[in-house]
């Protein structure tokens, strides 16, 4: 989790609103003539080894040369942009916002809030707790655990930037169906008494005070900018690592084999790639590098997608956070819940895509 306090913004030597807007628009055209040129960036690289696209080992460092700055660029700017959203989505007003709030319209909403902030599944866990403390009920608290790291802005811009916004917007949707749907199903079980009982004890606790603070445009153009180095300094290097996995299956793998595994044709290719997903451990920036790479060798993007949000929804480093939380028969119905859904969502886009 950010944390990006009111005090250490302020604190923190900041330009002026004229500054920054002159940044921005010099950064802005800097940032799409990169972005329009990263093929021949590719290609300039691949040239200085003296391989060529037609052999594997060609194919995976042009694959690594054109992913690396490609994610990276789309990381930096989306994060910056949320960086300066989450600004006006302080944890303390976020708690307030959903305590007290009706099963359903509570779930919509934290399933909402949970993409802006961008947390892997583990780093969302304690502000899971801090909710739970705060009066906010089991069933909400879930939608916001699920849509935290499953649809959260980092997932969303890789996806539009290398499917489309088609793909993007139909994840969100599904995603976002997810989190909604489980998190009203936790809700109506009725399944507190599963609570850790040092958790269930602090779960009637009044709700915390809202951060009253206002801040300026520098300030939170400066958010984003501390969104940016504390988000991207830790997550380039699963970023690296998942693009360096997804140029090995795209230069070395066959595609004959990744259609057979991970194609439509096999009905029970969805629940194998869910089941395999779940032992793993990165998060969006990690992972959907290599979800490209499996895509362009035949995958079904369905297929692959289940995949994709069994590992960043479903972790077993989560799961094992949760231990400290829940109670087994919770985490097997979070667990059972969330998996369905995944699945639903994996053979729905095999059927529509």
């Amino acid at each position: 989790m950010t944390d990006t306090s009111t005090e250490t913004l302020h604190a923190t030597p900041n330009p002026g609103t004229s500054a920054w807007l002159i940044g921005l628009a010099v950064a802005v055209p800097v940032w799409f003539l990169a972005y329009f040129h990263l093929t021949d960036f590719a290609d300039a690289v691949l040239s200085l080894t003296g391989f060529d696209r037609g052999n594997q080992l060609g194919e995976a460092i042009h694959f690594f040369s054109y992913d690396t700055p490609k994610v990276l660029m789309l990381l930096i700017s989306i994060v910056f942009f949320m960086g300066i959203i989450q600004t006006f989505f302080a944890p303390e007003r976020t708690r307030a916002l959903l305590a007290g709030k009706r099963l359903g319209v509570g779930n919509t909403l934290a399933a909402l809030l949970g993409i802006v902030t961008p947390f892997c599944s583990c780093s969302a866990v304690p502000l899971f707790i801090g909710f739970l403390s705060a009066g906010v009920p089991l069933g909400i608290t879930f939608s916001f655990l699920i849509s935290a790291p499953m649809v959260n802005e980092i997932a969303l811009a890789l996806l539009l930037g290398l499917f489309g916004w088609q793909v993007a917007a139909l994840y969100l949707g599904l995603g976002l169906a997810v989190a909604i749907l489980a998190g009203l199903l936790i809700g109506k079980l009725g399944m507190e008494r599963h609570l850790q009982d040092w958790v269930r004890e602090i779960h009637a606790g009044g709700g915390l005070p809202t951060d009253g603070a206002e801040l300026n445009w520098p300030t939170r153009f400066m958010a984003g900018w501390h969104h940016v180095r504390e988000i991207v300094g830790k997550v380039w290097p699963y970023i690296l690592i998942g693009i360096g996995v997804g140029a090995a299956i795209h230069g070395f793998v066959p595609e004959d084999f990744m259609a057979s595994f991970m194609g439509k044709e096999a009905w029970w290719s969805v629940p194998a790639a869910v089941v395999m997903g779940v032992p793993m451990y990165t998060n969006a920036a990690g992972i959907i590098p290599v979800v490209e790479a499996l895509i362009g060798k035949g995958a079904a993007l369905g297929t692959t997608l289940a995949f994709m949000m069994s590992v960043i929804a479903l972790s077993l480093p989560e799961i094992l956070i949760l231990r400290k939380v829940l109670k087994l028969p919770l985490i097997a119905t979070f667990v059972g819940v969330v998996a369905s859904g995944i699945l639903v969502v994996g053979f729905l886009f095999n059927l529509l895509i």
